[in-house]
């Protein structure tokens, strides 16, 4: 079976909302045994969205629309499906119960027109019940064609999903494999790495990139450099075999550099090197505000290692937080080696931690001088349990302020991740 997404909304072609949706059904889709080989995004434009239906009907077996379901004007989706399907709108009472029900849980009155402009349907659609929202998802079959019909806030697409379209996809795609038709299912795998570029990686793994399955692909990230495998195969657990068997001739070939799979991230690769040697870190941040602090947070039971991050952004605070030697911001300035180090140190004496971790340098726009460009940066780790620390990195970074600052934050942890990874 080939599925499309067909995304609604001129927000989307502004670039005003992120599409989120389109990734969780794709991800939905391959782990159903559903294989899409189109996405479309359209505007609140009923000429052009009828044109984007009947391109996807015309190839796809599953159309999923997501949006344009709300009471406003600009919301035509289902009125667009029932023109494309040759069906009427019918109203469906129980939708309008459950409109006025949520409305009313919210705290107002559901305007008459609105109530009645969702409760109607395409006739024969199934009712998926929004359990947050007011616009419920629909199901429709046409011929050999599926359409599912969903809201665009992601909270309630995802909740119908989850709890009512999947199993109703799953049942259908069974009947229809009992009948002959052959189901793919794609498994895949992301393999992270970091401290290593993007061409050395391809030039470990180059003919492995070339393998037609299961699919190797290079994906880059702001300091790290991922690996997509992805696997197809008639059963699930032989998809999963494949892709597993492909991530250990990765993991044989550049094990030194994977810090994690999947959902799994840098910040919290470091936080369980830390957790196993019983090492507690301290962070002094100046050009990155917090974020480090920020990244190793984000980890559930961080506390068991990390203590605190002090945001040092001016000289007095580099001095009274941390000890930095006002002497040593004179003759070296603030952004310098000197001062990181100075830093690192000085947090983990205030924190009483094993390890101080510091950095320090120009964000930008502004703030060059003659021999420290915009984009340097200076890393520092103080501590650990081996000679060689601390550890000094200097860094040049392109890209906007915000860029920096995540660049400056993920060297940091992948500094601090090479370090535990060495036993240091």
């Amino acid at each position: 079976m080939i599925g499309e997404v067909v995304s609604v909304g001129t927000e989307l072609l502004l670039g005003q909302i992120t599409n989120t949706n389109a990734r969780f059904l794709a991800e939905t889709l391959a782990g159903l045994g559903i294989e899409a080989y189109f996405q479309q995004t359209v505007g609140d434009n009923r000429a052009r969205l009828r044109q984007a239906l009947d391109l996807a009907l015309a190839r796809s077996d599953l159309v999923i629309t997501v949006g344009g379901l709300g009471p406003t004007e600009d919301d035509l989706t289902k009125e667009v499906v029932a023109e494309a399907l040759g069906l009427p709108l019918v109203e469906d009472e129980k939708v309008a119960a459950a409109v006025r029900c949520v409305v009313r849980r919210h705290g107002s009155q559901p305007p008459t027109a609105a109530v009645a402009k969702q409760s109607l349907v395409p006739q024969g659609a199934v009712v998926l019940p929004n359990p947050s929202g007011t616009a419920p998802g629909l199901l429709l079959a046409a011929g050999a064609k599926l359409v599912a019909l969903l809201p665009g806030p992601p909270p309630e697409l995802e909740a119908i999903v989850r709890q009512h379209l999947v199993s109703r996809l799953e049942g259908l795609l069974a009947r229809r494999e009992a009948e002959g038709t052959r189901r793919v299912y794609l498994r895949s795998r992301v393999v992270k790495l970091c401290g290593i570029g993007e061409a050395a990686v391809e030039d470990a793994v180059r003919d492995l990139v070339r393998s037609p399955n299961p699919t190797v692909a290079p994906l880059v990230g702001v300091g790290e450099v991922h690996l997509r495998v992805t696997a197809r195969a008639s059963r699930p657990e032989e998809a999963a075999r494949l892709a597993q068997e492909m991530v250990g001739r990765v993991r044989g070939r550049l094990e030194a550099h994977i810090f994690g799979y999947d959902e799994e991230t840098l910040a919290g690769a470091c936080g369980e090197l830390l957790r196993r040697a019983g090492l507690t870190l301290a962070v002094a941040e100046s050009l990155t505000g917090g974020l480090v602090g920020h990244l190793l947070t984000e980890t559930p039971g961080s506390s068991a290692y990390f203590d605190r991050s002090l945001v040092l952004y001016s000289n007095a605070a580099k001095i009274e937080l941390a000890g930095v030697d006002p002497e040593v911001l004179r003759r070296h300035g603030a952004v310098s080696p000197e001062v990181a180090l100075a830093m690192a140190e000085g947090v983990r004496r205030a924190s009483r931690t094993d390890l101080g971790l510091a950095l320090t340098g120009i964000a930008g726009p502004s703030g060059a001088r003659p021999g420290k460009p915009v984009g340097l940066v200076h890393i520092a780790l103080a501590g650990g349990r081996k000679e060689g620390l601390p550890v000094l990195v200097r860094c040049e970074f392109g890209g906007d302020r915000g860029l920096v600052k995540l660049r400056s934050a993920q060297r940091a942890l992948t500094l601090l991740w090479e370090s535990l990874k060495a036993g240091r």
